[in-house]
């Protein structure tokens, strides 16, 4: 299944039902959900988050090219 990553609000959007998201609001949402408004500039990953992720394809990098040798 797919995970769901923690994300800032920066431009508010409506999100359903009458209802619009406000600045700095976290919204846990799937890539695909997400990706519409990251391109639009709405939405950022979490700073925490994305230095997990930037952390791990390094260490995956790392791996690969131990792997290569």
């Amino acid at each position: 299944m797919a995970e769901r990553q923690t994300y800032t609000v920066l431009l508010p959007f409506p999100t359903g039902g009458g209802h619009w998201s406000s600045i700095g609001q976290e919204m846990h949402l799937l890539d695909v959900e997400a990706s519409a408004l990251r391109s639009a500039g709405r939405l950022e990953l979490k700073k925490t988050e994305a230095a997990e992720t930037a952390s791990t394809s390094t260490a995956a990098k790392k791996a690969a090219a131990k792997k290569a040798e």
